[in-house]
């Protein structure tokens, strides 16, 4: 049997999952977060016109995962933890690591069955289970990676940014950060929303699937995705009533293209 076949039964009788369950099913359901874990697949992949397609197998067994896995003991230095997930790098020797390629800075989490890239820091942070951060990414203190969420190559998620994971349904597609994407302090993007590359988001911007997202420029309202080379900034649309209250929008102000953005400093970027 396939372990597309295998993970798609053992959903459909999901509620009868458990620690117990057939071997057979244990074992795939641990071989693709095994795949998860060592990047040989992913929950999203992005095809060559850019569109991404979900990968509704990783996520169901992802799921499955949760009912399969007996909660156990990890003791640390500070405290000590369970769960029914270990650590990515729990019980790594020096040797481990230079394999990997990655950084991790003391205190940050990275749980098993997500992908950390070769040239990737990891300062205190946090990444959820089948997440995927691509190399040369930094994740800066106190940020968050979601169960499921796609990093890509050279990007910078500040301090505290968080990066919404998306399970259920499962056939919904993961938040996104494409290549080369800055997001600034304290910023929010969750619900699939698609950050596309060389964008560059300002501290304190949220972005959520019914964000209204206006450019400036052209008045042109989109959700659910930041175009290519955004530079976006938190606003707010005027009360349709007098008096009324305004409603919370994000503002594309420019556009840049990589030539630009190679001379600019992000500072000016963001200046108005």
């Amino acid at each position: 049997m396939s372990i597309e076949k295998i993970i798609n039964d053992a959903w459909e009788n999901r509620k009868e999952i458990s620690p117990d369950s057939d071997k057979s099913i244990i074992n795939t359901i641990n071989e693709v977060i095994e795949k998860l874990d060592n990047g040989e697949i992913r929950v999203a992949n992005r095809s060559s016109d850019g569109s991404w397609a979900t990968n509704e197998t990783a996520k169901k067994a992802i799921l499955l995962s949760f009912r399969t896995n007996k909660m156990t003991i990890t003791t640390g230095p500070y405290a000590t933890w369970i769960d029914r997930i270990k650590g990515k790098t729990q019980g790594w020797t020096k040797e481990d690591h230079e394999r990997a390629g990655f950084r991790q800075v003391p205190n940050g989490v990275i749980r098993f069955g997500s992908y950390i890239a070769p040239g990737v820091i990891c300062m205190p942070s946090f990444v959820n289970i089948g997440a995927h951060v691509d190399s040369g990414t930094l994740l800066d203190t106190w940020c968050t990676v979601g169960s499921g969420a796609q990093i890509g190559k050279n990007c910078h998620l500040s301090g505290g940014v968080g990066i919404g994971g998306v399970l259920e349904p499962v056939q919904a597609g993961p938040t996104i950060i494409e290549d080369g994407v800055f997001i600034g302090a304290r910023s929010e993007i969750v619900e699939s929303v698609i950050v596309r590359k060389n964008s560059v988001i300002s501290m304190g911007v949220f972005i959520g699937a019914s964000t209204k997202i206006i450019d400036r420029d052209t008045g042109k309202i989109i959700m659910g995705e930041v175009p290519e080379g955004s530079v976006v900034v938190p606003g707010a649309l005027p009360s349709k009533k007098p008096g009324g209250p305004s409603l919370y929008c994000a503002v594309i102000i420019k556009t840049v293209d990589e030539k630009t953005r190679s001379k600019t400093s992000l500072n000016e970027l963001l200046r108005d």
